[in-house]
């Protein structure tokens, strides 16, 4: 059920958006109960003139290697579930990437459960 926008700056390694969303899906799966093959991801790369930051807002030192997290998924998780997923991403990300954490940017968005259609005209989780 989630949809998992990734943006960042074009990098020298063109598999290296899909390393991320591959450790993004894994974190959604182990922290949050995502289920199997629920695998829906945008990954987009900018130049420098389409990928606007604060480099310091709330006194995080960001780089030109941010990556933007952005997780459209239905309502219902708990904060200690979100701030799991939060961890479990960022963690995953500095270990097996070598992202910085001070890079790694993520805004949940909770919608209703009827607010999505897979396919066919048809609202599948509508009750």
């Amino acid at each position: 059920m989630p949809l998992v926008r990734i943006d960042i700056k074009k990098h020298q390694d063109p598999s290296f958006a899909q390393r991320i969303g591959k450790l993004v899906y894994a974190a959604m799966h182990s922290a949050i109960g995502v289920p199997e093959n629920d695998n829906f991801q945008i990954l987009a790369e900018h130049d420098e003139q389409h990928f606007i930051f604060d480099p310091q807002y709330l006194g995080i030192n960001r780089t030109d290697q941010l990556v933007v997290i952005q997780i459209t998924l239905s309502e219902g998780r708990t904060v200690e579930q979100k701030k799991l997923l939060y961890k479990t991403i960022a963690d995953s990300l500095h270990g097996q990437l070598a992202v910085r954490l001070e890079d790694i940017f993520i805004n949940l968005v909770e919608v209703k459960k009827e607010n999505w259609s897979f396919g066919n005209g048809i609202a599948q989780y509508a009750l």
